[in-house]
């Protein structure tokens, strides 16, 4: 069963990038947020070195491949996020925000490691960054006023990515904090597939005051009754 879920949630990672390549280049924007998209890659890079000189093998791999998907997904951020700015933003201030957010992320991952060494780090820290994006992905709902450069692929696939490891580490495994988070993630994810179903129902009510009820409407829906 534990291979089973490893295998299904790198899957599914697997598809949330690849649809996130798609989705930046045709629609000509990023499509995961960027603060999260910096901490995926610093994580990537990470524990992808970390596991081809330590214990090479499937996982370290897919890490590997996860960094070269992140890479691309960063080129299209560095491409046409300038233009996501609801005001025009120097160039000059859009490299150094992002140089210096990139940067954050690396120092962040390094705390990690130093304060728990490599293997909780991996996992304390990926959970903390899942639990990051899942929010974020219902700010770039809010912010963009729809679903642009969103879709439901990626959100049903980011949920699966997650509920599988959650299992696996907070279940199985007996971790309490892990679970926790894999919850939390699981009630906003679940909140985030909501909002993306309902903007499909209602392609015209994303005007005004529209979008905010539905995230608060979305994610009580979500936390149950």
């Amino acid at each position: 069963m534990t291979t089973f879920l490893t295998a299904l949630g790198g899957i599914a990672w697997t598809v949330v990038y690849v649809d996130a390549i798609r989705i930046g280049f045709t629609q000509r924007t990023y499509a995961l947020p960027v603060a999260a998209l910096a901490l995926n890659l610093a994580w990537e890079s990470v524990y992808a070195v970390w596991g081809l000189i330590t214990e090479p093998g499937l996982q370290a791999c897919v890490n590997l491949v996860w960094l070269l998907a992140d890479l691309v997904i960063v080129a299209t951020f560095v491409r046409y996020g300038r233009s996501e700015f609801p005001a025009p933003v120097p160039r000059s201030w859009f490299v150094a925000g992002s140089v210096g957010l990139f940067a954050a992320a690396y120092a962040v991952q390094w705390a990690f490691v130093v304060e728990f060494d490599y293997a909780q780090a991996a996992r304390y820290s990926a959970f903390l960054q899942n639990l990051l994006m899942s929010g974020l992905f219902i700010a770039m709902f809010v912010a963009r006023r729809g679903p642009r450069g969103q879709s439901m692929t990626i959100a049903v696939a980011k949920c699966i990515g997650t509920a599988a490891p959650t299992i696996v580490f907070g279940v199985d495994e007996h971790s309490a904090f892990i679970l926790t988070l894999g919850l939390l993630c699981l009630a906003l994810d679940a909140g985030y597939i909501g909002l993306l179903a309902w903007s499909r129902r209602h392609p015209g009510a994303l005007a005004g005051g529209a979008v905010t009820g539905a995230v608060a409407g979305a994610v009580a829906g979500a936390a149950g009754p």
